[in-house]
């Protein structure tokens, strides 16, 4: 006769509950206005630093431009200077980190900002590069897509050939049109799920899903406000870039200091 053990029951290992998402609280045109001029104040109290920043951004702009004037790829030369703001957010890390140093008064130097950016690859951060980077890449694919079935019949052999088809031909109305339409959806999914995300994952422990997570539910609570931010940085981004891209040494990184500090309004920090 088998003993019967004197627990008979069995112990089952509870599954640990998942982290509870950050708190989102509402925003107004006048949160945006205080991070505006705080970011404005970050670049003033170190512009060379930030600047840098700007002017990395500019110059990997103007080579990437270059290169494909150079290998022939004209009708990719609108769309990737139009598609140029999607990635702003990702470029935007190391002033997150100078906006937050000088928040909490900690002193920083190059090496320090650079270390922190270095250490991003092993954190969330990379798998939120490789988002910013796969959309950027549907953005240039559909429109290679639309050129093939609007603009199959119309034959362009250089910049400003490419320029008279797209902005002076019915095809090319029609093409931008569209284009526009997809490309602001595109901008809007890839804005919802990054604006509050990047300087989340920078500040805090948390996985990517949940920092996409909380940024949609930011800009779903508060989608008058967001909806300005986002025209704001796309609007001010595309002017920079008239001027040969110099633009953006000056406002990437007051664009970058701003965002950092309208998500410090829109997700309060955990109570101690």
């Amino acid at each position: 006769m088998t003993s019967k053990p004197e627990n008979s029951e069995t112990s089952v290992a509870e599954t640990p509950a998942p982290p509870a998402l950050p708190h989102v609280g509402q925003v107004s045109a006048g949160d945006i206005a205080f991070a505006l001029r705080a970011g404005v104040a970050d670049f003033l109290a170190r512009p060379v630093m930030s600047g840098f920043f700007g002017l990395f951004y500019a110059v990997f702009g103007v080579l990437f431009v270059w290169s494909l004037l150079w290998l022939g790829q004209i009708w990719m030369i609108i769309p990737a200077i139009v598609g140029f703001p999607l990635v702003a957010p990702f470029a935007a890390a190391g002033l997150y980190e100078m906006s937050r140093r000088m928040q909490t008064g900690e002193s920083f130097g190059w090496a320090d900002i650079f270390t922190v950016m270095a250490n991003q690859r092993k954190r969330e951060m990379g798998w939120m590069a490789f988002v910013t980077l796969f959309v950027f890449w549907v953005w240039i694919y559909q429109i290679r897509l639309w050129l093939a079935i609007i603009l199959k019949d119309v034959s362009f052999s250089g910049f400003d050939g490419f320029v008279t088809a797209v902005f002076f031909t019915p095809e090319g109305w029609t093409f931008l049109a569209i284009g526009t339409c997809a490309g602001a959806f595109l901008s809007a999914a890839l804005f919802s799920v990054t604006v509050i995300a990047m300087p989340m994952l920078l500040d805090r422990q948390i996985d990517f899903v949940s920092a996409m997570i909380t940024s949609v539910r930011a800009v779903l609570q508060n989608p008058v406000v967001m909806l300005c931010w986002a025209a704001t940085v796309s609007l001010t981004i595309l002017l920079s870039l008239a001027p040969a891209f110099l633009g953006l040494i000056v406002t990437l990184p007051v664009l970058g200091h701003t965002t950092w500090h309208l998500y410090q309004r829109i997700v309060p920090a955990d109570p101690e």
